[in-house]
């Protein structure tokens, strides 16, 4: 295992992490609050300790997807320990274990939230809030990937450990300008979302903080009624750009270059967009009478399918009153989840697609044994180590969502409650159904409960595997042991 490596790039994560909690202390500085001190104090020691892990450069940069998956692990427990000092030290949120749920739900971009009151937190607060959504839905290790140099396929490994999806590839020959190109789509559909939501006179304020829960996903907003007090306009932009966080990046890259025909091609959009559409028809028939006007309900339809198969967590109406036929869609598409290779979260359509030809190609072994028949996916053979890696996440995600599940049952409440509760939490899309539904929030839940959201939320972001590794005992042996097999002196 290379400790230097690894502890040279958490050092890098903390000092970005200390560059960027001075937003949020500009913020302060523009509302004159003093919760600003707090930030500025934690972002002073989260570059410091940045320094001196990083004084030392490693002798050795190469970097393997062992390694990846530890450095990816520990850098998200670094980012949401280290994000929620300044909301526990300022008081808004009094117990380290609230604050700690809420900023890993803020960068896991999952939304779940355990205040009461979210308008009560000051300017700052709320910022850093939600600009954790923007950090965490694009990965701030794939940022590193454009300024590390690292070899032995070092970024490949990194980018695989962190990035959603059951692939990654490069868009570019370098992984470099990959990670620039995804940043560069990325910016440039926030800055065109918040340009929009100031057309239709929603303050900067909101428009930057709706921004970043939109970009990432996340779902974090700063009013108790989230997006339900702004205007059809405003509503209609949040949907679409939801849906547009939630499409395979490649798609924006090949649009970029003027590949459009490939980009149509793409077999996972076509099937996302076509789910969105047939489930937005059919909640519109089913929701037609809780709504005064059929535009009504076709606003709130797409926005909250929207919504929840992008792992957004946006709501617009209290969809726990809508009948359950609605409901049942709803939940069924909070595992679907987006587009393998976008910021939102779930199982992902790709998976989905390769299980469902998956089923069918044994079906037809049955009805032809003798035929060969290989799975496609855009026109492509998916690899057989593809479909195997796919096969073992399911049954990966089924041990873990029930294990969860087994756990927070202890707590007494409903089944409802604590069935939609872990699915909000491990698949990132924040409100579920009953006591966590749209108007509710995980603060009635215990502590022990929360451990196990929060562990979900991380297992959930990561794809959960690069969580799983981190805890196997081999790692924790090459951790502490040198090449010769003697632990380490430091």
């Amino acid at each position: 295992m290379n400790r230097p490596i690894i502890r040279y790039i958490l050092g890098q994560v903390l000092k970005i992490e200390g560059v960027l909690m001075l937003l949020p202390c500009l913020v302060a500085l523009i509302y004159r609050e003093k919760n600003g001190y707090y930030f500025l104090m934690t972002a002073f020691l989260c570059m410091a300790l940045g320094f001196f892990m990083t004084i030392r450069k490693p002798k050795n940069n190469v970097f393997y997807l062992k390694e990846g998956c530890v450095t990816t692990t520990l850098s998200w427990a670094f980012l949401s320990f280290f994000g929620a000092i300044p909301f526990w030290a300022c008081g808004e949120i009094p117990s380290l274990t609230d604050a700690l749920f809420e900023t890993v739900s803020g960068f896991t971009t999952t939304g779940a939230s355990i205040l009461n009151n979210v308008e009560t937190l000051s300017h700052c607060s709320l910022f850093w809030r939600s600009f954790t959504h923007w950090i965490g839905g694009m990965g701030v290790l794939v940022f590193l990937l454009a300024v590390i140099p690292m070899t032995g396929g070092s970024h490949m490994n990194l980018m695989r450990a962190e990035s959603p999806g059951p692939s990654v590839g490069k868009l570019v020959p370098k992984i470099k300008s990959t990670a620039r190109i995804l940043y560069l789509i990325y910016f440039g559909l926030t800055v065109i979302e918040c340009i929009l939501l100031l057309f239709g006179g929603m303050p900067l304020f909101d428009s930057l903080t709706t921004s970043f829960g939109t970009a990432g996903t996340g779902g974090f907003g700063i009013k108790n009624s989230s997006i339900g007090d702004y205007s059809p306009y405003i509503q209609w932009v949040v949907t679409i750009f939801m849906i547009l966080f939630g499409v395979n990046f490649n798609a924006y890259y090949l649009i970029l270059f003027r590949q459009f025909k490939k980009a149509l091609c793409m077999e996972e959009v076509r099937y996302y967009l076509l789910v969105i559409l047939t489930t937005i028809i059919i909640v519109c028939i089913d929701i037609r009478n809780c709504y005064d006007s059929m535009a009504e309900v076709i606003r709130h339809a797409a926005f909250q399918v929207g919504s929840i198969i992008t792992t957004t967590g946006f709501s617009t109406t209290d969809f726990g009153i809508w009948p359950q036929t609605s409901k049942t869609i709803l939940v069924m598409l909070m595992f679907i989840g987006a587009c393998a290779g976008s910021t939102g979260g779930g199982i992902k359509v790709s998976r989905f697609v390769v299980l469902f030809k998956t089923v069918m190609k044994e079906l037809d072994s049955y009805i032809h044994p003798k035929s060969i028949k290989k799975i496609k996916m855009d026109g492509k053979a998916v690899e057989h180590e593809v479909v195997r890696s796919i096969n073992v996440y399911f049954i990966t995600f089924v041990t873990v969502f029930t294990l969860s599940l087994l756990i927070i049952s202890f707590n007494g409440h409903d089944l409802e409650t604590n069935f939609t509760a872990v699915a909000a939490t491990i698949n990132n899309i924040g409100p579920g159904l009953s006591l966590v539904g749209p108007t509710q929030n995980f603060q009635f839940f215990s502590n022990l409960s929360k451990y196990v959201f929060i562990i979900d939320m991380l297992a959930g972001r990561l794809e959960l595997f690069p969580l799983l590794i981190f805890f196997h005992p081999a790692v924790w042996q090459d951790l502490f042991k040198n090449k010769s097999g003697k632990k380490y002196s430091s």
